[in-house]
């Protein structure tokens, strides 16, 4: 796998607080080329460094104000990609996690209210084959969601 320099790395912090952000004013910031900026997104994109872009879409505008996190136990913890398979037709679960610890699964679900979330789960998620308990969290608020800080090597 190729290094990442520090350049990269300030190229991903500047890309990583707005995606939109114009090459040129990345390569001021920089203090390199228009080129040299879309060459190295280019390459951390190739080394999937970057693995995507888009619009960040509040859920809460759009209805859905429960976010709630679910704790699924497992018959067996062999059932996992079969279970996976039926939340993804699930769409109001939004991330899904293999896990240590009390559960098998842990997954994220955004519901329009309550009465959504409760049909969510005893209609949906416990009625999947092999789920054979769940734990609900609701979040009450969401005080931090950021990426990971790309820091500068030290010198060596």
């Amino acid at each position: 796998m190729e290094k990442i320099d520090n350049l990269d790395r300030k190229i991903l912090n500047i890309v990583m607080k707005n995606a939109r952000i114009a090459s040129k004013d990345v390569a001021v910031e920089c203090g390199v080329s228009r080129a040299a900026i879309h060459q190295r997104i280019q390459r951390l994109i190739d080394m999937k460094v970057i693995t995507g872009s888009g619009y960040i879409v509040d859920p809460k505008i759009l209805g859905f104000n429960t976010c709630t996190y679910v704790g699924v136990k497992l018959e067996k913890g062999s059932m996992y990609r079969d279970v996976v398979a039926e939340l993804e037709k699930i769409k109001e679960v939004v991330e899904c996690h293999f896990t240590t610890g009390p559960y098998s699964i842990f997954i994220k679900v955004y519901a329009k209210d309550n009465l959504h979330l409760m049909t969510l789960l005893n209609d949906r998620i416990q009625h999947i084959p092999g789920v054979s308990e769940t734990e609900t969290l609701i979040s009450l608020e969401q005080s931090l969601n950021r990426q990971i800080d790309v820091q500068p090597e030290a010198k060596k």
